[in-house]
């Protein structure tokens, strides 16, 4: 099964002017994939789109498809990807603050900020929270307020939310953003764990997110996608240097991709 199958695809906020051009993307079940741009190249637009947030608009012929469908029921959807990106983490901070980790999690059984008083949770429920909870090594969380929160633990409870539902594939947005040294290695070692039970896909403008388990890479440049493939041939100092529009040149150690501007 393809997670996403794109062809063709034009997208923009005004009919006069397009985000992203004839996007080309197809990323099977089981695959880890990173997808690599500059701030302002569409990354925001192509995560909206493969969210059934924004539709294609344009008059030539396209293929845009999620887990093989082309129409989605946005509910359903979110049972098959798990999404967390910092516009939800922004939400619970703004609007939710006094939401427990337990409720922060037990939410995305309902896609809701925290538990709303019309809502009733079973048994089951509830021992399914626990479980993710217990799973992800979070279970100290579970009575701290998303007020309270560290910037890392508040993305690990919604990571958790974004797994309530077993998806098949988790959707990340610069997941590492806001975060120390400490903090993002132990939030890149969960995306490791995480990619033995499901597809990840993260988009990002770092290069340290690109982690081992990650060994597919699509870059954008120019409002479309300039290079896809494999890993190791795509992350090469001529491509990086083309998507940040700097002379750049790229080194791999055991662990991650560093960088030099020359």
């Amino acid at each position: 099964m393809n997670i996403i199958d794109f062809k063709n695809v034009n997208i923009g906020y005004d009919y006069r002017y397009l985000v992203l051009k004839n996007i080309n993307l197809t990323i099977k079940e089981g695959e880890h994939w990173a997808i690599l741009g500059a701030n302002g190249s569409g990354k925001s637009t192509l995560l909206k789109l493969i969210c059934n947030d924004l539709y294609p608009n344009t008059h030539y012929k396209f293929k845009k498809k999620i887990f093989d469908q082309e129409v989605w029921d946005i509910f359903d959807l979110k049972k098959k990807l798990g999404i967390v990106t910092n516009e939800i983490q922004q939400e619970f901070i703004y609007k939710s603050s006094f939401t427990s980790g337990f409720n922060i999690v037990r939410s995305g059984f309902f896609s809701s900020l925290g538990k709303m008083q019309h809502q009733i949770y079973s048994t089951e429920h509830n021992k399914k929270t626990y479980e993710i909870l217990e799973f992800l090594d979070i279970l100290d969380l579970k009575e701290k307020k998303a007020s309270q929160m560290s910037t890392g633990e508040l993305r690990k409870c919604l990571i958790a939310r974004a797994l309530i539902h077993e998806p098949k594939a988790l959707l990340l947005d610069e997941p590492t953003t806001g975060l120390d040294i400490k903090a993002k290695i132990n939030f890149l070692n969960l995306i490791k764990k995480l990619t033995s039970k499901l597809s990840i896909i993260i988009i990002t403008h770092q290069l340290d997110e690109v982690i081992n388990e990650i060994s597919n890479v699509a870059l954008i440049a120019n409002n479309s996608i300039y290079k896809q493939g494999k890993k190791e041939e795509i992350i090469t100092s001529q491509n990086i240097s083309k998507v940040f529009n700097l002379n750049i040149e790229i080194e791999k150690n055991n662990y991650n991709y560093k960088f030099n501007i020359k």
